[in-house]
């Protein structure tokens, strides 16, 4: 037994090592990307990381596009230019781009503690470099005599085309940007002031402006990148808060479920634990009080057996009130639902309760509505509730008031208890901590009635389990009124009248498909 008892306690220990293990790795990751997140210069280097892969994924992705561009760059050209120089061009623009194409792969499949270093970004850097400068000889190639003006044209648009799509493709790195575009807007704006013409001037002009248009373009889809990995940042942090939330949650529903279990041991331990004990002493005490084995010649004794008997039954009923409550709160009570006439079960309370309320000279009154149905309820629950309200009544009510029980139907159908007394009220600020367990008004307090503060709280649950509604009326110094209400449907006439109205709804269905 020993041995068993050593062993569950090293699996707690190691499950709780596990447990906090965890929690302190979740805590450092947290703390990791708060830090990521909140300093400036490291969000930066992070959205670096983060273009670099733009970068490289569109440099796959346009794979094909490009040599498709070159292709038919070269084929006009034929037009003007040797065909033996621009297949060589081609030759060597193709190389160029898939040899980036080559390092964006490589890029990818590297692992992620390389990917940080600052040699990818040279080489990214080197690389547009020498297919800037590709696509640059281009513009060198030499035209032949009598070409005229139709090469200068398709130069400037050509121009335009690959500086744009070389803007889309490396704008994510500003640097790649800079070395694939530059080195083509210098050769062809340098080729164009070689001729001493107006239209070539003009031409370099729009040369210089379109860089710098592209520059910005390339800078605006920067800002645009830049936003959206911040937007891909902040969901990271809201995923790790949420993450972070739902551990904690998770960790306070274990020690909740933990809890409950210990509450749910405790109680049936020391249900019966203090009931037998208690047993003894109230059937002692008992015997002791009447004299059942024969009369006590000191009269302290007897009331002091008189003490214990009644200081015994105190003490049950707050076991037994306990226990009902924690049933209830734990979903454990079940109803064992009858036919039943709620006017006796409330004339059997009202007789209980006449020696109690004769011992104060209080007037208990009774009314009910004749003819009211039957309710389908828990007889022993039900008993509970009327008992508990009245006897608040009753230890609230002053010597010589009066109490009054009524009982009738609803305006919807159901039936209600109303028991009203004349006793101190209840001020209004104080209802709610009286409706909560263990709740007591400032006059209980004052007056240091007996109870626990439990009797509402149960109520309000039996009520509520039987579809109910409990209401507490009450004015400080005029008296307090409180009502149970069932619905209609506890009603057994309401139960009737949705069977026979079912019914009647299948005999008319029947009768149609024989007709049919």
């Amino acid at each position: 037994m020993k041995s068993e008892t050593s062993d569950s306690i090293h699996d707690t220990i190691a499950i709780n090592r596990q447990r906090a293990l965890r929690r302190r790795e979740l805590a450092r990751s947290v703390r990791d990307i708060r830090s990521r997140l909140g300093a400036p210069e490291n969000r930066q280097s992070t959205f670096e990381h983060e273009r670099q892969h733009l970068f490289a994924d569109t440099r796959i992705n346009a794979a094909f596009a490009a040599p498709l561009l070159a292709l038919i760059v070269a084929a006009i050209s034929s037009l003007w230019v040797s065909p033996q120089f621009m297949g060589a061009w081609f030759l060597v623009t193709i190389c160029t781009h898939f040899l980036m194409v080559v390092i964006s792969h490589s890029y990818e499949k590297a692992p992620s503690d390389q990917k940080v270093r600052v040699v990818w970004r040279r080489r990214f850097t080197a690389g547009d470099l020498i297919y800037g400068c590709s696509w640059a000889m281009f513009f060198l190639m030499p035209e032949r005599i009598g070409s005229g003006e139709g090469l200068v044209i398709f130069h400037f648009a050509t121009l335009l085309i690959v500086i744009a799509m070389n803007t889309m493709q490396s704008a994510n790195l500003p640097k790649c940007l800079l070395a694939s575009t530059l080195p083509i807007t210098f050769v062809v704006t340098f080729t164009f002031l070689q001729q001493s013409s107006a239209v070539h001037y003009t031409l370099a002009a729009m040369a210089i402006g379109a860089q710098g248009f592209f520059l910005i373009l390339g800078n605006q889809l920067l800002k645009n990148a830049n936003t959206m990995l911040e937007y891909r940042a902040d969901k990271d942090h809201l995923i790790a808060e949420l993450e972070t939330a739902n551990s904690v949650s998770d960790e306070a529903r274990r020690r909740a479920e933990a809890a409950n279990l210990a509450k749910s041991r405790f109680l049936a331990t020391m249900s019966h634990e203090l009931r037998t004990p208690l047993n003894a002493i109230l059937g002692f005490s008992e015997i002791m009080k009447d004299e059942v084995l024969g009369p006590m010649t000191n009269k302290n004794y007897r009331s002091y057996a008189e003490d214990i008997h009644g200081s015994g039954e105190h003490l049950l009923n707050l076991i037994n009130e306990i226990l009902d409550l924690s049933r209830i709160e734990a979903g454990r009570h079940e109803l064992h639902e009858e036919s039943i006439y709620l006017q006796d079960v409330v004339a059997e309370c009202g007789t209980m309760m006449k020696v109690r309320a004769k011992a104060k000279s209080i007037a208990l009154h009774h009314a009910h509505q004749a003819g009211l149905p039957r309710v389908w309820a828990d007889e022993r629950a039900v008993r509970q509730v009327i008992l508990n309200l009245m006897s608040n009544a009753v230890k609230f009510t002053p010597v010589g008031g009066e109490v009054r029980v009524n009982l009738g139907p609803t305006s919807d159908g159901g039936q209600y208890v109303s028991i009203k007394d004349n006793g101190p009220g209840i001020p209004e600020e104080e209802i709610p901590t009286v409706l909560e367990a263990f709740g007591q008004g400032s006059h209980a307090i004052k007056s240091a009635e007996q109870g626990t503060g439990l009797g509402l709280s149960i109520v309000q649950a039996l009520v509520s389990m039987h579809d109910g509604k409990f209401t507490i009326r009450s004015r400080l110094g005029e008296g307090t009124e409180v009502i149970v209400t069932l619905p209609p449907s506890r009603n057994m006439n309401y139960a009737a009248e949705v069977n026979q109205t079912s019914g009647a709804a299948d005999a008319v269905q029947e009768d149609t498909a024989r007709r049919a």
